[in-house]
């Protein structure tokens, strides 16, 4: 214990005397040691620089937000009326489905194109080479009309023996109407992307790991889907994910062939009320929330092929909410108590 006679000279306090009856007898509060003790103080780095760009950054934000919503030329209560319409909903719909369709039959046509790409042989390395050379160097908008066109260049589409007879004939006009020449133009478009994803994906393997196995007697089939692939997920994944929000937005352009998706049926509405910038947020809008849950599943895909990689999986939203919430309590509770002691004091 300490005796009155030692608060008058702290140096006299014996040091095995806990740490808090120290400070407190010395006439310190807890948690300021006084520097002339022979502990250590820590001071926090200072980030003024930081602390003002965050802040500026802060009011340029602020200021962005203010003017938007208290423009009265985005006229919200008309974005309001038409975001839940049965045409702004069906042309949401249409978009989905060409997203999923899109990505689906152009990673099913990039997988093979990424395995011809590495193939040892150079009629199928040059096959494919040619097709993502052509398909990556034209612009998505001239492929659509191309094939819109296609009826100029092939009126017919028959089925039969080569320089012989056929036997089933199609018109052109009467087959590929707008959604299917979307569909068509996007998946080659997509699929020569894929396939560069697919290949880059399994170049970021170790060969080594294709090695071992060919030393435990594994065919090069089963290698490349049990062993190769696996872990090329790690690099497909994030690129892919950036293909999808990517092919999201890029469907917007087949509105040019009429058909009927999320920009097309703004179009018909303002075309009818002249409300042109309104009826532009109701899709900008819907993008941004679909593109919100696309980026929120491409994170938990990432983590679930991350592991094994990495000695902890990244931090999910809500752990780092709750770790942001329980750093909070603790500011709030040391603030609140002053003779709340730190974790390092306890310890002592």
């Amino acid at each position: 214990m300490v005796s009155p006679s030692d608060i008058a000279d702290p140096s006299r306090i014996p040091a095995t005397v806990p740490l808090p009856e120290r400070l407190k007898a010395s006439g310190h509060a807890p948690g300021h040691p006084d520097p002339d003790d022979g502990l250590p103080r820590i001071v926090p780095r200072r980030h003024v620089g930081r602390r003002l760009i965050a802040a500026a950054a802060l009011l340029v934000f602020a200021m962005v937000v203010n003017s938007v919503i208290r423009n009265r030329a985005f006229q919200w209560d008309v974005v309001g009326r038409y975001f839940t319409t049965a045409a702004v909903l069906d042309g949401l719909l249409l978009t989905l489905w060409l997203t999923g369709v899109v990505m689906a039959l152009g990673f099913l046509l990039g997988i093979p194109l990424a395995v011809m790409r590495l193939s040892a042989d150079p009629v199928l390395r040059t096959l494919s080479w040619g097709y993502v050379w052509i398909f990556r160097s034209t612009p998505l908008l001239v492929q659509l009309l191309f094939w819109f066109n296609i009826g100029a260049l092939y009126p017919t589409l028959g089925l039969g023996i080569p320089f012989g007879p056929e036997f089933v004939t199609v018109k052109t006009v009467n087959l590929l109407g707008p959604t299917l020449t979307a569909v068509i133009g996007l998946t080659l478009h997509e699929a020569a992307y894929a396939a560069e994803v697919v290949r880059g994906g399994i170049l970021s393997v170790d060969s080594g790991q294709t090695e071992a196995a060919q030393a435990l007697g594994i065919g090069r089939r089963r290698t490349l889907r049990r062993i190769v692939i696996p872990q090329a997920m790690r690099s497909i994944v994030p690129t892919a994910g950036n293909m999808l929000i990517g092919t999201l937005k890029g469907t917007s352009i087949v509105s040019v062939l009429a058909v009927h998706d999320l920009l097309y049926s703004v179009q018909l509405v303002y075309n009818q009320t002249y409300q042109v910038i309104p009826l532009l947020m109701v899709a900008t809008l819907w993008y941004i929330a679909v593109t919100t849950v696309l980026s929120a599943g491409q994170f938990y895909v990432e983590r679930h092929y991350a592991r094994g990689s990495a000695r902890a999986l990244p931090p999910t939203p809500l752990e780092k909410l709750r770790v942001h919430l329980a750093a909070v309590r603790a500011r709030l509770y040391r603030a609140t108590e002053p003779d709340a002691r730190p974790a390092v004091d306890r310890g002592r």
